[in-house]
């Protein structure tokens, strides 16, 4: 079998991936210049309006490059919204990248993305919110991390950087929080688009997808669990007919 190919470079004093390194570059150099636009060029802010999701520019003004370029702006009052998705990107998505290689890596978080945009534009023209507008990669990082859940389940990771868990009771609780936070009242948060990226990112790891997309990885830990499944039916068929003998014996 041919080994995956992916490129690679060392940058940030450390070493970082082809995909994820240009996107923490692109995230952060996007954040600066809309931090400074806001702070000093106020007549600029309306050009990083037109690249935020807003349900009514998608669905009514066709808008559709929307869908990819809100993934690459971040909140510019504070730093927490954009620490957390790169941090999460760098922490996560560099495992990724190296067993699924660069391309695969990059199709997999634009579809998450794109997905969760998806879902937001959806959910809010449902229920007659469509001046609302979304910023943020957190539909694209939900889907890296239940990617790594799936390939990765019994890694230890920290929970909210404290609490150590495995992977995939991580991504449950995250899953979790995302889904009941989505049916609660608006917080200034699109929970929808995380719940969205998760489901798009489930959908092409384990659907249809997979018979076209050879993610080796993922479809060697299925065939894992099945065969595990499959051993245990037949002890349990071996035991049943052995007690079976024991009685006729008696």
């Amino acid at each position: 079998m041919r080994p995956v190919e992916y490129r690679t470079s060392r940058s940030f004093y450390g070493y970082f991936p082809v995909g994820v390194k240009w996107l923490l570059i692109s995230n952060i150099s996007l954040f600066i210049l809309y931090y400074v636009a806001i702070r000093i060029l106020p007549d600029l802010t309306p050009l990083f309006r037109l690249l935020s999701l807003a349900p009514r520019a998608v669905l009514q003004h066709f808008a559709v490059w929307q869908l990819g370029s809100y993934m690459f702006l971040h909140d510019p009052m504070g730093f927490g919204h954009i620490l957390f998705n790169m941090l999460t990107l760098w922490m996560f998505g560099a495992d990724l990248e190296r067993d699924w290689g660069t391309k695969r890596f990059l199709t997999y978080y634009f579809i998450c993305g794109v997905g969760a945009g998806i879902c937001d534009v959806l959910f809010n023209a449902a229920f007659g919110s469509l001046d609302t507008r979304t910023i943020g990669a957190s539909g694209a990082i939900y889907g890296l991390l239940l990617a790594f859940g799936l390939l990765y389940p019994d890694r230890v990771v920290l929970f909210s950087f404290l609490f150590p868990m495995k992977a995939k009771y991580f991504v449950m609780i995250l899953g979790a929080i995302a889904f009941l936070s989505s049916l609660g009242s608006n917080s200034g948060v699109s929970h929808i688009a995380h719940l969205g990226g998760m489901v798009f990112g489930f959908a092409y790891l384990r659907g249809r997808f997979m018979k076209r997309v050879d993610f080796g990885f993922v479809n060697r830990e299925y065939q894992a669990w099945k065969l595990q499944r499959a051993k245990r039916k037949f002890q349990v068929y071996m035991n049943k007919n052995r007690r079976d003998r024991d009685v006729w014996k008696q």
